[in-house]
């Protein structure tokens, strides 16, 4: 394991790379669930270019999905959560119930938003777009700052129209 911290416009992030160069974590600066950063390895900014640009054109508002080589540690459980995640599209929003209802588990929100929680890939694995029943803005390991920032840089980005989703869906915040 090997690191390197790329600056943001959430903060800095906190980039973790296995032996084969596959990212394993993206950690925020003041992230809950946070691993001992012993484990994060040796640090080393010859690693992970292209997450760095990806990244880049994330924040500026010009890539709306990420194409990487991942490896995030979870239960079953955690990982087909989070598999789902990255079906919500850029600038869409879902809910922890209408995600646990996917999944084939309704009832379930509180488990899906605890495997949310443990997202070791946020950001690049859309943990942020997860709300809350009738849309409110709950729960993000980052922080509810840096889930609204993330929020609010896709509405920018994306039309109108398309903030709505075909799954439950609420409409992302406002522009501006």
């Amino acid at each position: 394991m090997n690191h390197r911290v790329h600056p943001s416009p959430v903060g800095p992030l906190t980039l973790v790379f296995d032996d084969d160069g596959a990212l394993t974590g993206l950690y925020m600066l003041h992230q809950r669930h946070l691993p001992d950063p012993a484990a994060f390895g040796d640090p080393d900014d010859s690693l992970g270019d292209d997450v760095v640009r990806q990244l880049d054109e994330y924040f500026a508002g010009e890539r709306t999905a990420f194409d990487l080589p991942q490896a995030p540690r979870g239960t079953e459980f955690q990982r087909s959560v989070w598999h789902e995640l990255e079906k919500i599209p850029y600038g869409r929003t879902s809910s922890y119930g209408a995600l646990a209802t996917t999944l084939g588990m309704p009832g379930a929100a509180r488990a899906v938003g605890a495997a949310t929680g443990r997202n070791p890939l946020p950001i690049i694995v859309p943990c942020h777009r997860l709300v809350g029943s009738g849309g409110a803005l709950t729960g993000y390991a980052g922080g509810l700052e840096v889930k609204t920032a993330l929020l609010g840089l896709e509405a920018q980005h994306v039309e109108p129209d398309a903030q709505h989703a075909e799954l439950e869906s609420h409409p992302s915040p406002p522009r501006g």
